[in-house]
């Protein structure tokens, strides 16, 4: 018997290979002679990194960086391994590039500016772009960013301007960072533009389908959050407007009303601009190049999970998309999570089998988090008696 075990991460307790192990425990303890696949996957948020530099025996790679606010902050992206086998065009492992995968939220995330600092006109994605030089001076050729949880509103100026791409102003001066400043914008000069750029290839994971601007927009939806008031989000809605329309006239396509280009306060604008970046969901990107479906061939069983069931786990979220790839093989799915939400019933409608939740009994979240590995391994070990049970029937 082959099963599978593709969880994504249990948040604040458990990264997704730690999940896999637990469950691989359980199940082996009832059943000895399976075979395990151990597979942690993400859907392109936090944890994504960690998921998939597991999945593919990769490295981490810790910088210090600008901050959101100007200041150096500690981050890191990683570089995945040979356990890669997915490439777009071809299944030939000689003609796979060497990826990286950087989490926009290690350098501009929101968890780098206290609640009282919060000002999305100041802050820069200068830091994620850090992070892609960093990875293309490496001799990267594929690089993955996953959007979400920045602190910042600036299209991506901010990446831009690490990468090497003027902004400047009508008299021709190099533009401020922040959100606030793209008001001033007169001019993209790309001479300097990093000279890798061109020979790699981005891929985005993105999960959401707002424009740039107007009332669906980056400042609109996403601003408040980051400490928008709503005279400042007239403001920073101006300011990217006013960015889209130069970057236009800079001869780049203009792809502010694209789905997805007002995602993480513009950002993703700013990689399709300048980065000529494919954004797409972020557990598409992830399954692909973990190989999960050629990972799946010829399993008996899929468990997957997360730490939170609920019917918001049918949009993008790990165990769905698990779910989903799985079915079209035909093989069953057992999902796991820290805890099951009363509308999770849905999910058994969208083709998994069972949904289970680890947590025993009411208990302070200190303690549930603290037990979360025993609380894993005596599910596990519980559905797999279940499971084995059902098999000698």
């Amino acid at each position: 018997m082959k099963i599978v075990i593709a969880p994504d991460s249990f948040k604040e307790s458990l990264s997704a290979m730690e999940v896999a192990i637990e469950i691989e425990r359980g199940f082996r303890s009832v059943m000895p002679d399976a075979e395990f696949v151990k597979v942690p996957v993400a859907d392109g948020g936090e944890g994504t990194v960690q998921s998939m530099v597991d999945a593919t025996q990769g490295e981490i790679i810790e910088l210090e960086v600008t901050g959101p606010l100007g200041n150096r902050v500690k981050a890191h992206y990683g570089i995945l391994g040979d356990g890669i086998l997915g490439d777009d065009n071809s299944d030939d492992v000689s003609s796979h590039k060497k990826t990286a995968i950087i989490e926009m939220a290690s350098a501009s995330g929101l968890h780098h500016v206290g609640l009282e600092h919060r000002d999305p006109r100041l802050t820069t994605s200068y830091g994620t772009g850090e992070l892609i030089c960093d990875a293309l001076n490496r001799g990267i050729q594929r690089i993955i960013i996953g959007l979400g949880g920045s602190a910042t509103n600036d299209g991506g100026a901010g990446m831009a301007q690490a990468l090497g791409i003027h902004l400047l102003d009508s008299n021709n001066k190099v533009l401020n960072v922040g959100g606030a400043a793209l008001s001033q914008l007169h001019s993209i000069d790309l001479t300097d533009r990093h000279p890798l750029i061109e020979q790699c290839e981005f891929k985005v994971a993105c999960d959401v389908n707002n424009p740039l601007c107007g009332e669906k927009g980056a400042s609109s939806v996403f601003g408040p959050q980051k400490g928008a008031t709503p005279e400042m989000i007239v403001t920073l809605d101006n300011a990217l407007s006013q960015y889209a329309d130069v970057i236009a006239q800079s001869g780049i396509s203009d792809r502010r009303h694209s789905p997805g280009a007002g995602a993480a306060g513009g950002m993703g604008l700013g990689v399709m601009a300048f980065l000529n970046a494919s954004l797409r969901p972020g557990i598409d990107i992830v399954m692909q190049t973990v190989s999960l479906n050629e990972k799946l061939q010829g399993a008996d069983l899929v468990i997957t999970g997360e730490g939170r069931l609920d019917s918001q786990t049918l949009h993008g979220k790990t165990p769905m998309g698990v779910t989903r790839l799985a079915n079209k093989q035909g093989i069953p799915v057992i999902a796991i999570a820290g805890c099951v939400s009363d509308d999770a019933n849905v999910l058994l409608e969208h083709g998994m089998k069972a949904i289970f939740s680890v947590t025993p009994r009411a208990m302070p979240i200190e303690d549930l988090l603290a037990s979360a590995k025993h609380n894993l391994y005596t599910t596990a070990q519980n559905i797999a008696a279940l499971y084995a049970m059902n098999l000698s029937d």
